[in-house]
C-alpha cells in the first residue's frame, strides 16, 4: 500500500520529478509567454523584507509581493534565495513590468493536480477521521476537507444498524473518529472544492515492470484519467503510462479533457522508458502533417493561414492542421497592433519566410505578403 505524506511541494515550494511532471511544458522552438491563471516555477532570486522575485526566464522577473506576499507570509520565510518556486500568474504584466505572482493560489493548484492524480493511479491514503455524520464521515488530505460516503466503507466499517435508524448510523460512524483508514480519492472536482473518497478502492494489482515495455511498443489501453498536462493510459494490469499534452495530437490541444473520457479505448505507442515510467504518444500514430507539407509548401510561397494563438513572439499561423508558424512580433509596432491586425480565428496572406518541415519549422511574414 502506497501512503502519501504532505510535502514541500504543497507549499508552493516544488523539486523532483513529479512536480517537474506537473509543471513542465515543452515549449521547444516557440515558447509561450505566461497568461493570467497559468502556473510557473522558476529560482527565487532575489528577497527583500516584503518581496520577492522569481526569474522567469526567458520572459521576465516575477514578484510576489503586497497581499500575496501577506498571504503567503509563514510559507515565505522558509524560502530563500535558489530555492525552486511555483506560483500562478496573477497578472502577466503589472505597473512595473514584472509578473505578478500568487503562492497561495498555485499551491491550491497543485495540490489538485495531486488529487486528479491520485483519482487515476488509484494511490492510497491512510488518512485520519475528523468527523461524522448521518451521511458518512470527513476526512482532510493536504488541508483539504473531503467526504467518504458511508456506502464506500469496507464490510467491517459499514454501520449495520435495524430498520436504517439514522441516529444510530450516526453513532456507529462516531465510533470510527480519530481512527486512520486506508482510502482512495474517487471524485476530484476543484472548482466545486469537492473530494470523494472511498476505502472500498480498487484492488492492490499486480505490479508490472516499466522495463517490460521497449520503446516503440503499440498497446491498446484504456484511459484513467485526463488532467490538464496530459492523459493516463492503464497499458496493462498495474501499470500505467503519461501521455503528455504534446503527445496527444499535431494540432493544438487546449485541455486533455474535452478529448478523452476515463473509460475510452485509445492506440499508443511507447516513446520512452525511464526511471520506472512509460511516456506514451498518441500523435505518433498518426502520420506526421509536416512530412505531407514539405511536398506542398516551400520557403518564399505566399500562402493562406488562419491564426491560431498569440504568445510573446508574435502569433502562431496555421497553414494545414498541425502546421504552423510564427508571424513575429517585429513586423507590428506592438503587440496590441498585431493581435488587432490579426484576429483570432481569421485566414490571412502570409510569406513562408523559413521553412524546415524535418525540424517542424517554420516563420511566415505578413507584411511580405502583400508587397
Amino acid at each position: 500500500m502506497e501512503t502519501a505524506t504532505a510535502e514541500e511541494k504543497k507549499d508552493g515550494v516544488v523539486g523532483g520529478e513529479e512536480a517537474s511532471s506537473f509543471m513542465g511544458q515543452r515549449f521547444e522552438d516557440l515558447p509561450v509567454a505566461p497568461r493570467e491563471g497559468d502556473l510557473v516555477e522558476g529560482p527565487v532570486v532575489a528577497m527583500t523584507k516584503n518581496k520577492v522575485f522569481i526569474e522567469l526566464h526567458p520572459f521576465g522577473v516575477g514578484i510576489i509581493y503586497g497581499r500575496e506576499y501577506q498571504t503567503a507570509s509563514d510559507i515565505l520565510r522558509r524560502v530563500k534565495v535558489g530555492d525552486i518556486v511555483a506560483a500562478k500568474v496573477v497578472d502577466p504584466t503589472n505597473s512595473e513590468g514584472y509578473v505578478e505572482l500568487s503562492l497561495m493560489e498555485a499551491r491550491q493548484a497543485l495540490i489538485w493536480a495531486d488529487a486528479e492524480r491520485a483519482v487515476a493511479k488509484g494511490t492510497v491514503f491512510e488518512l485520519p477521521v475528523k468527523e461524522a455524520n448521518k451521511g458518512g464521515l470527513m476526512l482532510e488530505w493536504q488541508g483539504i476537507t473531503g467526504f467518504l460516503p458511508a456506502s464506500q466503507l469496507k464490510p467491517d466499517h459499514y454501520p449495520r444498524v435495524e430498520d436504517g435508524d439514522k441516529a444510530k448510523i450516526l453513532e456507529e460512524l462516531r465510533k470510527l473518529v480519530g481512527e486512520k483508514l486506508p482510502v482512495v480519492i474517487i471524485t476530484a472536482l476543484p472548482e466545486e472544492g469537492k473530494l470523494i473518497f472511498s476505502e472500498r478502492g480498487p484492488q492492490q494489482e499486480k505490479t508490472v515492470a516499466a522495463e517490460n515495455f521497449t520503446v516503440g511498443d503499440v498497446i491498446e489501453g484504456e484511459v484513467t484519467g485526463a488532467v490538464e498536462f496530459g492523459v493516463f493510459v492503464k497499458i496493462s494490469e498495474g501499470m500505467e503510462g503519461l501521455v503528455h499534452i504534446s503527445e496527444l495530437d499535431w494540432g493544438l490541444v487546449e485541455n486533455p479533457k474535452t478529448l478523452f473520457a476515463v473509460g475510452e479505448k485509445v492506440r499508443v505507442k511507447v516513446i520512452e522508458v525511464k526511471d520506472g515510467k512509460v511516456s506514451l504518444s498518441i500523435k505518433a500514430l498518426k502520420e506526421d502533417p509536416w512530412r505531407i507539407a514539405g511536398d506542398q509548401y516551400k520557403k518564399d510561397q505566399v500562402v493562406d493561414a488562419v491564426i491560431i494563438k498569440y504568445n510573446k513572439h508574435g502569433a502562431l499561423a496555421s497553414i494545414q492542421e498541425g502546421v504552423a508558424g510564427l508571424v513575429h512580433i517585429s513586423e507590428f509596432a506592438s503587440i496590441e497592433e498585431l493581435r488587432k491586425t490579426l484576429e483570432l480565428g481569421r485566414s490571412y496572406k502570409f510569406k513562408i519566410t523559413l521553412f524546415e518541415p524535418g525540424n517542424h519549422r517554420m516563420t511566415l511574414s505578413f507584411k511580405q505578403a502583400g508587397e
